[in-house]
């Protein structure tokens, strides 16, 4: 079997498992999962289901007792849990992550511990956060004080996800008074163990979205761990925290492709039931042109997740910039595809009781959450533009072996059936040294497409042709954002990497990535797609929603690419199609016709 279609069959299998999730009845019905939200309760029945099914094993090492192969297996079947519910997926995910700095450098005694603790059902949290220091780590106040035998740890921890159910924490903490970055190392802390008084719980923080997870914290007063429980060396923790976040903000963004494709497919059943005006609102020109654009939205995003979660083992020195770009663009993108979709489905965006369209406040509430944890925009925008100089630099002066090597990579980054060396989180890196292979091969990739295009029927030849053109402008703007860099450098001098204009830029290079992420998933990635992929219309549309990141009102689209990728949306939209390359197919979906009421 192939890789793709092994993976395309997990994904089944766990759909039918859950059922339809506009069905009370189902396994993880979105009755169920609004109640919990309602009440702001904790999960437990639907994790406990996912549990007994072993989802939190797809991220463990299979080396030492998990089932994780590649990283976007977990990813794509997380996928199917949080387009029901993105709370029981971050709950999960929280577990895993905090798993992340013992699979970099634990010893293998941690990780059989920590892993036969997670497949019985154990749950862990990472403890990173404080309340004065946010994501400034090396003004962390948490303190480990060396004695015989151990460490003593104490200080607060706060807005930790998961820190009240957990059964342990992974503990950021200074084991150098003076801090700097080899200051602070990690602990994995089984809080259960700890003695009565020196582990208190801090309130759970009432939020926004994801109103049922357990967002709290913990206060340590000389909680005593053993050597054993130190991860790495002392001192490592900065690198370590570095590490787990470069996965963390890549895996994040499940979330927010699946509130958008609930949000999609919801209001998509509004818009083909709905008849007002004499038709029904998928046909009204207005309506139905934000809804191709949504679609075309879906497909940007899930080409740039494609290449974030692949670059973690396949491109690892790169990940400091693929993580960010992804962190940084996919809520962003997202929030406004939902805000879009809001305004077509109306008044019923309101209804919080609704039984079939309550689901999709949620999701708009919900998704927000990937702007913020593991490192908030800000945080992602400042990674990539303090390497910005450095990137846009490498894509004029790179050298034939250098493009050469990349490309030879994009081809597996983007080949949705391509082997991947294992994943191995240790050889992520924390800079890129001026390297991103999606930017890299791009001209090679839009030299492809074009012969793709020249072989083409008339019509598609033309939106191919189209669709590499406004390729070409996007991603040919490195020139531009380096001259802008160095005018920014001679204005600002020292407070150069702090200047919102340099931000900015680092905005625009993200829409250069994601302009070349489409154009490489369409390349490499076209033969394996089933129909009604691939489409050129879909990718001119795709390069026109990020044309106008640049130029609001400025179309390079027309009616007819509107009436194609219409017929795309819909014929995955009634063959209960997952909204991505990947087309998973979806549990079976009762009579919706009558939702719209």
């Amino acid at each position: 079997m192939s890789k793709k279609a092994h993976l395309v069959d997990l994904a089944g299998e766990l759909e039918r498992h859950l059922g339809d999730p506009h069905d009370p009845a189902s396994r993880m019905s979105f009755k169920d999962v609004l109640e919990f939200d309602e009440r702001e309760e904790y999960p437990y029945p639907l994790l406990n289901m996912l549990q007994r099914r072993h989802l939190p094993e797809y991220a463990l090492p299979g080396s030492h007792g998990g089932m994780a192969t590649d990283v976007e297996v977990g990813f794509n079947l997380m996928r199917m849990v949080a387009r029901r519910d993105p709370t029981s997926a971050a709950a999960l995910m929280l577990t895993s992550l905090a798993f992340m700095p013992t699979w970099i450098a634990g010893t293998d005694e941690q990780k059989r511990h920590l892993i036969s603790a997670i497949k019985n059902g154990g749950v862990y949290a990472w403890g990173l956060s404080e309340r004065d220091h946010g994501s400034d780590l090396l003004n962390n106040g948490m303190r480990a004080v060396k004695v015989d035998g151990g460490y003593l740890l104490g200080g607060e921890k706060w807005l930790i996800g998961n820190a009240t159910v957990a059964d342990g924490l992974a503990i950021f903490a200074r084991t150098d008074p003076k801090g700097g970055p080899a200051g602070y190392s990690i602990f994995m802390l089984e809080k259960r163990k700890a003695p009565a008084g020196t582990v208190d719980e801090l309130p759970n923080e009432r939020l926004h979205g994801l109103r049922a997870i357990d967002m709290s914290g913990v206060r340590l007063d000389g909680v005593f761990v053993p050597d054993s429980a130190l991860v790495g060396r002392e001192g490592q923790g900065l690198e370590l925290a570095l590490k787990t976040a470069q996965t963390a903000r890549t895996v994040i963004g499940c979330l927010a492709l699946s509130a958008a494709d609930t949000s999609m497919r919801v209001v998509m059943d509004f818009a083909e039931n709905r008849i007002i005006f004499g038709k029904a609102v998928a046909d009204i020109p207005y309506s139905r042109r934000q809804l191709v654009e949504c679609f075309a939205d879906l497909f940007i995003g899930d080409a740039v997740a494609l290449g974030a979660v692949r670059a973690l083992q396949v491109a690892p020195q790169q990940t400091s910039v693929w993580s960010s770009v992804s962190k940084y663009f996919l809520p962003t993108l997202f929030e406004g595809t939902v805000s879009q979709l809001n305004v077509v489905i109306g008044a019923r965006f309101y209804l919080r009781a609704h039984p079939h369209y309550g689901i999709q406040q949620k999701m708009g509430r919900d998704l927000v959450v990937a702007n913020f944890a593991d490192g908030n925009t800000v945080v992602n925008l400042k990674n990539i533009a303090l390497q910005l100089d450095q990137l846009v630099a490498t894509m004029g002066d790179a050298g034939e072996e250098l493009r050469a090597e990349s490309i030879e990579r994009v081809g597996v980054l983007y080949d949705m059936d391509a082997e991947m060396p294992p994943y191995q989180p240790w050889r992520q890196e924390l800079f890129s040294r001026g390297k991103d292979d999606a930017l890299l091969a791009f001209p090679d990739s839009l030299a492809k497409l074009r012969v793709l295009a020249a072989d083409a029927k008339p019509q598609e030849r033309d939106w191919l042709l189209r669709a590499a053109d406004a390729a070409e402008t996007l991603v040919g703007q490195a020139p531009r954002l380096r001259e802008e860099c160095a005018a920014l450098r001679e204005q600002f001098g020292k407070e150069y990497a702090q200047s919102a204009e340099l931000f900015d830029l680092a905005k625009q290079y993200s829409l250069m990535h994601a302009a070349a992420a489409c154009v490489h998933t369409h390349v490499y990635s076209h033969g394996l797609m089933e129909d009604p992929l691939p489409s050129g219309a879909l990718l001119l549309l795709q390069m026109e929603r990020l044309h106008r990141h640049f130029r609001p009102h400025e179309a390079i689209t027309d009616v007819a690419v509107v009436d194609e990728v219409m017929r795309i949306l819909r014929h995955m939209y009634r063959e209960n199609r997952l909204f991505s390359y990947w087309q998973f197919q979806l549990a079976d979906r009762g009579d919706v016709a009558s939702a719209h009421n």
